[in-house]
């Protein structure tokens, strides 16, 4: 099974951002764990990280053949792309929506999703370990 994990804005200051929230872990320490994870299961990923929707769009878009899942951090994209969203709609990708942070216990604006009815499940607040459990969810096939 090959996996596309899409990571959005500022996900690439892991470590530096928001420690309190979100670890002090690197988006590096985040690839290498969950590529280990992933070979043990013998699933291949591959990892993108921008700060720009459209290129997520056009990442989706372009490789979405390519892969049987999609694991998608949208960052805080998730509260209002609905760009994204109508993206996920339109292909045929099982994707998994996965947040560091429990974005249902943090500022009111983070608790909605308008990525989450174009998903198959969402993960949160399991930081590094969601992206695991969305493998084994993908892996599954709910």
């Amino acid at each position: 099974m090959n996996i596309l994990v899409i990571n959005g804005p500022n996900l690439n200051l892991l470590g530096i951002r928001e420690p309190d929230i979100y670890g002090k872990k690197t988006y590096a320490d985040l690839v290498k764990q969950i590529t280990a994870y992933a070979l043990a299961k013998g699933v291949s990923v591959e990892f993108r990280q921008t700060n720009h929707e459209g290129v997520i769009i056009d990442w989706i878009q372009a490789e979405y053949l390519r892969f049987q899942g999609l694991i998608l951090n949208p960052g805080a994209l998730t509260h209002y792309s609905y760009a994204i969203r109508d993206c996920l709609k339109s292909l045929p990708i099982r994707t998994v929506e996965v947040h560091l942070s429990d974005i249902g216990a943090r500022e009111e604006f983070r608790k909605i999703s308008v990525i989450q009815d174009a998903c198959i499940a969402q993960i949160k607040g399991k930081g590094f370990a969601g992206y695991e459990e969305a493998i084994d969810c993908l892996m599954k096939g709910n």
